[in-house]
């Protein structure tokens, strides 16, 4: 999976981590990060979520 290109991407991947990994639930989840949450593995949200944001539009 590529990395994030905008930080709204990035922080819905955030969101899912999190929820993948048990801090958050998972009914908290909504729009882009559920869908992230539920297609993607958690190897792919952490590469995705550790983008960095430096020069990433604020959304696509």
């Amino acid at each position: 999976m590529p990395k994030a290109t905008s930080k709204k991407q990035q922080m819905a991947a955030g969101a899912a981590l999190s929820a993948k990994r048990g801090e958050r639930g998972k009914s908290s989840l909504k729009g882009a990060s559920k869908s992230m949450y539920e297609s993607m593995s958690k190897e792919e949200l952490k590469r995705m979520a550790g983008t960095k944001r430096k020069n990433k539009p604020t959304k696509k």
